[in-house]
């Protein structure tokens, strides 16, 4: 690794090996003003290194801003914005701990809260500790350009993530974990109509207002509307997780970075997970553990997302999708049956092995690398270890 304020890349930099000294002599002047001019006029070599889908010219982006951190102040922010997500995630959640847990009528408020804790904590370690150039840049706010690549992996990002929710249920069914009913929707008419009895209705009006598929479809069209009401409580996270923490931790090499991501992702969730939030009938320490492994596994799904289109938007949108479509799990279950995210759902242990197969398909085709201009733009700082 370079030194602390050392150079990435030097543009106006020649190639190694070259004297960047004049000759004095008129006659060795002049041959050297031939010799660059032939160099000059040859023609540059073809860029034949294969170029990813969606993938951004070598120039576009420098994950380190224009600096390696040295080894002190590469662990010093690290460990400042541990400290500071993680502590402020648990004083806003508080409340929760001191007044009637998830029952308290301010838990929705307070999720929301926590969820801004990772940027505040980024936010002050780019302002101390962290210092380098193009802050937008870095964290993958800016730019959303070229278009055609940006608004690629938002699309993927979007439907791609509610895609791998939904197919996590008829994985939980086939093991038997998940109570499905894909066709008559007999849970989701009951939940219903369980809510109409509740309201007071009688008569015509306690009637579905609409076809029970007509509406399951609608569920479809609110989990898009709720994704992308979703994404901006999701970039306050995001822009912790993946903006900063997962490129910051890139210098350790591609998996570590993306477990380690994931694993503090998870646990950075416990003030509301050791309440029941996401498991509520499970032990606090097995609930827990879950939420490291989904974390994990979705993270590093949303990492891809992140390394590859060089932007943190897209991962806000697939987090944000992943938010929405969570509920899908009581849209599908058969009457008379709960739903046990401990085993079932995207939240559950089966619900894990849509994403996983996906990230082993990835790493085996050579995608689940940053994109080649992210890598070589690191690679030239020495960024990535192998």
């Amino acid at each position: 690794m370079t030194n602390a304020g050392a150079p990435l890349y030097d543009p106006g930099s020649v190639a190694a090996g070259v004297s960047l000294a004049k000759p004095t002599d008129p006659a060795a002047r002049v041959a050297a003003a031939k010799s660059d001019s032939a160099i000059s006029a040859q023609p540059a070599a073809p860029f034949t290194t294969p170029v990813a889908p969606f993938a951004t010219p070598v120039d576009s982006f420098d994950p380190a801003g224009a600096r390696s951190l040295s080894t002190a102040r590469w662990t010093l922010a690290l460990a400042l914005f541990l400290v500071l997500a993680f502590g402020l995630a648990w004083l806003v959640a508080a409340p929760l701990w001191i007044d009637g847990g998830l029952a308290n009528p301010l838990a929705p408020q307070l999720a929301i809260a926590m969820m801004l804790t990772p940027t505040i904590a980024v936010a002050v370690v780019i302002a101390t500790v962290d210092r380098g150039r193009w802050p937008l840049r870095r964290l993958g706010l800016w730019p959303l350009t070229p278009a055609p690549r940006f608004l690629g992996y938002c699309a993927i990002a979007l439907f791609g993530t509610i895609a791998l929710v939904f197919a996590s249920l008829p994985v939980g069914a086939l093991f038997g974990v998940y109570p499905a009913d894909f066709v008559t929707f007999s849970g989701f008419r009951e939940l219903i109509e369980q809510s109409i009895a509740r309201a007071g209705l009688t008569g015509d009006a306690a009637a579905l207002p609409a076809p029970i598929a007509l509406l399951v479809a609608a569920q479809f069209l609110n989990v898009l509307i709720g994704a992308l009401l979703n994404v901006l409580p999701a970039l306050g996270e995001e822009l912790g997780w993946r903006g900063w923490l997962l490129p910051h931790l890139l210098r350790l090499g591609l998996v570590p970075a993306l477990l380690l991501s994931g694993l503090i992702w998870g646990l950075w969730h416990a003030p509301l997970i050791l309440l029941g939030y996401n498991y509520p009938g499970a032990p606090g320490w097995l609930a827990l553990l879950l939420m490291v492994g989904v974390c994990t596994v979705t993270g590093a799904v949303f990492g891809w997302l992140r390394l590859r289109s060089e932007s943190v938007w897209p991962a806000a949108i697939a987090h944000g999708a992943f938010n929405a479509a969570a509920g899908f799990s009581i849209v599908f279950v058969a009457s008379g049956h709960e739903v046990d995210t401990v085993h079932a759902g995207i939240l559950g242990w089966s619900g894990w092995l849509v994403p996983l197969v996906l990230v082993i398909v990835l790493a085996a085709t050579g995608q689940f690398r940053p994109s080649p201009a992210w890598a070589e733009r690191a690679g030239r700082s020495r960024m990535f270890v192998s």
